[in-house]
This record gives C-alpha cells, structure tokens and sequence, in this order.
C-alpha cells in the first residue's frame, strides 16, 4: 500500500489554524525562561559532546538545533535535563519556535515587544500576534485516533513541503548500469553500479481513498473534472443530484474550484447532458459507498512540463552537465511499501500489523518479502493475501523467479538498503491510512547521503533490530521483521519536519506489540504462514530448478524451516547474500557469459540482415541513402569487442547479465 501515495503532494493532508495562546502573561514568562537558560550541562556524556553553549537566539543556533534541544532523549540529556523538558507545554516549546523563526539581531533583548494578543472584554485573547498581524500555525495530519479523529502535529515554522515528480506507477522497466560506465549522476551512497527506471504507461490507474473526503484530494478533484475520463466505480450522477449537492451551501463549498464548477454545470443541463460524477460519491454496492474507486489519470508530468523542464535544467546546472549529455537520475532509495490490517469479522481476516512505520530489511527478510507479496485486506483485492492479485501476469508474461533472481542481482550491485514503510494500520490501534507513505519522502528528501545508510543508522541508534519475544511458551519468528525505527531516529529526522517530533510515531507505534501481544503473534505466525504457502509453489511448478543458489536456499528455508540444517539466522546461510560474495559467484559471472552470448547472437543478426540487404542490387539507392555500409561496418565492430568473452565480462561487471534457465 502507499505506492501512488509516496508520489502524491503533502499539502492535501496539511491545516492551518491560529497560534493559540493559553496565559499570555504566564506563557509568556515561560519562554523568557526557556530562552535564556544556560544548557552547557544538559548532555549525560559531555565528554562525547560537543558544547558549545550557544544561546538559542544565537544565529549561530538553527532552527532545527533548537527544536532538537527542547526534545527529550534519553542518550542524550540528562534524567534531569528530561524531567525539566516535560514540565514545558508543547505551546510555549512552540511559541520559542516562533520567536527563533522571527528574531532578528538588531533587537537584542527586547523581542517581546513585537508579539502581542488582543484584549477582549478586559482580558487577554488567545490568538497570537506579530507586528499586529495573526500567525498561522499549519498541522500534519498523520493518522487517526481510535475515536475516528485526526492526529494533527505541528509543522515547523520554516517547512516547505518537497515538491515531487511522478515518475512511474505499476508498470516499469528497469536496469543496472556501472558507476565506470557513467558520466555525473550526482551524490549517493552507491557501490558498483546504479539502478535506472523508466516508466511505460500514459495514464496511471488510480484509486482516491481519501477523495471521498470533499475538498482533500485536490488533484482527483481537479482530475475527474476534466472531461474525457476513464472512471470505474464512480456513481453516475444527474442533475437532480447536482442541484441537491448546490443546495447544501456548507458542504459544497468544501468542494475545490474545479469541481464545484463541474456540479453546478450539471445542475443546469437536463438528460444525459447532464451526468457527471463526483469525487465524493463512490458507486452503491450491497448498499455501502464501495471501497475501490478507480480512474485513469494522466500522468501528471504531461499536464506540468515546466516543472520537468526545471528540474532537468536545475540538476544539469548544479552538476555541471554540458547539452550533450544526458541528466540521469539513479534510484536514490527504495522505499517499498505495505498494507497492514488488525483482525476483522471476527477471526475471517487474520492480523497483519507487526510493522512499526519504517523498517529496515536485510537482503533475506527483504526477498521474504517480495517472494511473498503479503498485504493486508486491500480496496483492491478480496481480501488479505499476496499483493496484486490479477495484476501482475496480463503484464509480465516470465516466471517471477526470473525477475527474482535480477532483483537480487540489482540489490547486491548497488549495495543499496530497502526501508519497507506501512499503510492502513500500525498496530490494531493505530490507523494511518496513507499518510506514512506521504510523509516518507519530506523524511527521505532532507537525509544527508551517509543519513541514508542503514547501516550508519544501525550504530547511531536509529535503527533497533527487532526484539526476540515468546507467547504462550513459544518463541516469535520476529527475525521476519528485521531493523525498525527507534525514538532516537524520530528524534534526529523528524524535527527536520515537526516540532515535536517524538510525538508523531508514540512508543507503542514504533512497539507495536505494546498493544495487543495476541495480535501481534499472530501477524507473525501469518507471515510465516504465507511464506511457507507461497514457497512451496516454487517446488510444485518447477521454480525452484530456475532459482539462483541464495535464492534457492531461501525458500528451502521458506518452505521447509531449513536449508541444509541451516536457519534464517545461520552465519553460512546469511554469507550467500553479501553483496560481494554475489558478485563474485559462479552463478552471476554465468549470467554475465550468457549476455555475452546473447549479445552475440544480436550483432551477428544485424549483420546477416544488413548484407543480405546489401546484395540486393534493388536496394542500392536506399542502402546509399541510409549509409548501410557504415552501420554495418559499426555492427561488425561491436561483435569483435566480444571475442575476447573475458574481456567482455570483465566490462559489464555491475551489469544484470541474462539468466541462463531461460535460454536452457
């Protein structure tokens, strides 16, 4: 879950509101005190710290290192320095916030002054003010509480939301070039080689969860607005309804722009002139709104080009690259995600939420996971099971181990980690439908490149492995869930974004077992369960015999609990997966050689077809024309540089190769 979503603009889950203000006078006292306290002795470790003692109106002092002072943490401050941080309301930590955002040098002192509330009926109002204007306060939402309501965090006074191209959905084509074979790709924590994609659909195929809601999801609004529109699972609605929906002043006005214009143009035609569909009206099904609203949706780069255009032409600048060549923009991070449910109809759905919101899988959980494709219940799907269902094959016509074993091949070349995200819920308490998945890339965009390292954030404490855990007498195979995201890593990356940020992911979110531990057992044991199903599949239909030895040894394990004696945990199992030991295999230089072959047998094609050409004397203008002789001198030197085959190989090392059980 959340694949179109990670794509989608933050603003639609943005609102703003005032800056409110409980005691003018106390809390007003409260942020003189904050402001000029010395906090030289707050770190527990001072000699691992570097102290510096600044003033927090010292604009030396960004505004990010303020909010990380005033955020409690247990590695870093003291227990007593923690206990002080608790005693300050959230308001005046961001009433401080507004003050650092605001301050200026030149009013040393006294910047009291410039902020001020209004007197009502005699007594102090509640509405902030600066220079007699009222501040805005803009909130995130991200989830929602067991009651239904929004779980709204404020967004730090100097957050500009990342702007994003969408450039593919669910059909893509990819591939693995050598760093050595490129030309600028810009900064990256890459190993020997990149990863490209390239998108190969027109229109994406596009379900509006939350559209629904009128006036939130301004882009399917403005969307379904245009004519020409492929739409499934809309109502069709006619103008009576059109002018039921104009009449209801309050909640048509939440429409936006476009679609409000598209009702009350409706609400004047009669006939079949006047059918539309809305974006908040679902088709009927068994009496309920459906769940699955599809349209097709344009991509959004053909209807924006100039934002295209100044991507390319800021990236070409900033990396120096001449009109010759190409801007390339490798993948950067992988960042798959997953839709979670708690237990449903009573026991028929199984629990599928083990998952804090961000974990962090080696390269065997990982492929767990892709073999596997478990999804919690989904719109799109009957219900819980593998993702994707009726989706994948009409498009991909080759076994999935094929494309399997590459993947592998391109993990292992770029050396790049896999931080899978959550949707749906965290837990069985907690429901965040997509707005983690909006979140991630505002939390990736503003990551340091050695930041995007898993294993840097390994030994900074950002990362925990999962813990071991028994129920009911039995140990959990919670090894299936890998690294997860701890308070630490909240407290770094996410006061890039909020301004209390250890509030936005609570201890039971990022702990999901903290809430209910039965249902967290059983998630478990259902991905254990799906795995072992999935697995045996690749022994049933002969799969297994196209498997690369790491991949083979996984789902032995998968399917059976061991591979040769050996566990998920095993030292020499886990060796099978290194990066370099892969590269290095016997089975990979194999794939290199049958590319090599299967390059061969390209080349020596086109030059058969081109002398055949050649020797018709009927083409002997058109060969003139088309300077045959040189494109086919150009073939005839592109297969002598692959009669040296170890030369060859040694060249495109990095490279996918071709794997060989498909020419067998």
């Amino acid at each position: 879950g959340g694949k179109s979503e990670i794509s989608k603009p933050l603003t639609d889950a943005i609102v703003c509101g005032p800056v409110f203000i409980a005691d003018w006078e106390g809390d007003m006292k409260i942020t003189r005190e904050v402001i000029d306290k010395d906090y030289s002795d707050r770190f527990r470790n001072p000699e691992k710290s570097n102290i510096r003692n600044r003033k927090i109106l010292n604009p030396d002092r960004s505004l990010g290192s303020v909010i990380k002072l005033l955020t409690p943490s247990q590695t870093l401050y003291t227990d007593e320095f923690n206990t002080w941080l608790d005693t300050i309301p959230q308001r005046v930590k961001d009433l401080v916030l507004i003050v650092k955002r605001r301050y200026r040098e030149e009013w040393e002192e006294n910047w009291e002054q410039y902020f001020s509330v209004d007197s009502v009926n005699g007594q102090p109002a509640n509405e902030l003010r600066f220079k007699g204007e009222k501040l805005i306060t803009r909130l995130l939402r991200v989830g929602f509480d067991q009651n239904g309501s929004w779980r709204l965090f404020a967004l730090r006074k100097d957050f500009i939301p990342a702007q994003k191209l969408l450039a593919e959905d669910d059909i893509t084509v990819s591939t693995v070039a050598p760093l050595r074979l490129l030309n600028e790709i810009g900064p990256g924590n890459f190993k020997e080689s990149a990863k490209f994609v390239h998108n190969c659909e027109y229109r994406l195929f596009q379900r509006p969860d939350d559209a629904i809601h009128r006036g939130f999801d301004k882009q399917t609004e403005k969307d379904l607005a245009r004519p020409g529109n492929f739409i499934s699972n809309f109502e069709c609605l006619e103008q009576n309804d059109a002018v039921e929906q104009v009449a209801k002043t309050l909640t048509f006005e939440k429409y936006t722009d476009p679609m409000r214009e598209l009702i009350l143009s409706a609400s004047d035609k009669v006939g079949e002139a006047s059918q539309f569909v809305s974006s908040a009206n679902p088709r009927i099904v068994d009496g309920k709104p459906t769940k699955n609203p599809r349209y097709l949706q344009t991509r959004p780069d053909l209807f924006d080009p100039k934002s295209v255009y100044l991507s390319l032409s800021g990236t070409r600048l900033r990396r120096k690259i001449d009109h010759q060549n190409s801007v390339l923009y490798p993948v950067r991070s992988v960042l798959p995600g997953r839709r979670n449910n708690p237990a449903e109809d009573g026991g028929k759905v199984r629990p599928l939420c083990c998952f804090a919101p961000i974990h962090y899988l080696e390269l065997p959980e990982l492929f767990i996971d892709f073999i596997v494709s478990v999804t919690g219940k989904s719109p799109s799907t009957t219900g819980a099971g593998s993702e994707g269902a009726l989706t994948k094959a009409p498009f991909n016509a080759i076994l999935p181990i094929h494309d399997l074993n590459a993947a592998l091949v391109s993990y292992a070349s770029t050396g790049q980690g896999a931080f899978v995200t959550s949707a749906g819920y965290i837990g069985p308490k907690y429901k965040v439908a997509h707005d983690v998945s909006l979140l991630i890339p505002e939390i990736w965009s503003r990551l340091r490149d050695y930041e995007n390292d898993p294993n840097d954030m390994i030994s900074k404490g950002y990362l925990e492995k999962v813990p071991k855990l028994k129920h009911n007498g039995a140990d959990l195979p919670t090894e299936y869930l890998g690294y997860r995201i701890t308070r630490r890593f909240a407290h770094e990356f996410l006061g890039r974004i909020f301004t209390d940020p250890i509030s936005v992911f609570p201890e039971d979110m990022i702990q999901p077992e903290l809430q209910d531990k039965e249902q967290y057992a059983d998630s478990l044991n259902n991905l254990v369960d799906a795995g072992r199903t999935v697995a045996a599949r690749y022994f049933k239909d002969g799969c297994i015999e196209k498997a690369c030895p790491p991949l083979r040894a996984l789902l032995e394990i998968m399917a059976n609990g061991s591979w040769d004696g050996k566990g998920l945990l095993d030292p020499d199992f886990r060796k099978l997966f290194d990066p370099a030991s892969i590269l290095e295999s016997e089975w990979y230089l194999q794939r290199l050689a049958t590319r090599i072959e299967v390059t061969k047998k390209y080349w020596q094609g086109r030059i058969e077809y081109l002398e055949e050409f050649v020797k018709d004397h009927a083409n002997k203008e058109a060969s003139r024309k088309l300077d045959i002789e040189e494109r086919l001198n150009f073939s005839k030197d592109a297969l002598s540089r692959l009669d040296d085959s170890d030369d060859a190989i040694s060249r495109i090392h990095g490279c996918l190769g071709v794997d060989p059980s498909i020419y067998r």
